[in-house]
């Protein structure tokens, strides 16, 4: 069954933009990775709380911070949908790239996301 896209669009056809089930896990991950908690009504626990560190120096422990933020949100959020094998961080230039290594509950599927942060400056 198609769900709405994330972000929100208008298709080629002029209708609501919809996607598939592994794409729409997608856009969740990257919801509660961006999302900073308190920014969502009804749901003040909601997110990772990972923009907030942006302007952190790159180092080995914003990478570890960084990490453990990701994989406690993911777990809390969305464990109902993806089993999560891995959250690692890696420094890329000025930014800290993210990786998920995850499968989703309904198929078994083995997925990965890789997400950069902006941001941290050496």
């Amino acid at each position: 069954m198609p769900t709405l896209d994330f972000p929100y669009a208008i298709d080629a056809t002029g209708r609501t933009g919809t996607t598939g089930h592994a794409d729409h896990v997608r856009d969740l991950i990257e919801q509660v990775l961006f999302t900073a908690p308190g920014e969502r009504v009804m749901r003040p626990d909601f997110g990772s709380g990972l923009l907030a560190l942006v302007f952190e120096p790159n180092s080995v422990q914003l990478a570890a911070t960084v990490q453990v933020l990701a994989q406690a949100a993911l777990q809390q959020h969305l464990s109902h949908l993806i089993a999560l094998q891995a959250v690692s961080v890696e420094a890329v230039d000025a930014a800290l790239v993210v990786q998920v290594d995850y499968a989703l509950r309904d198929d078994g599927s083995p997925q990965q996301l890789r997400l950069p942060l902006p941001g941290g400056s050496s």
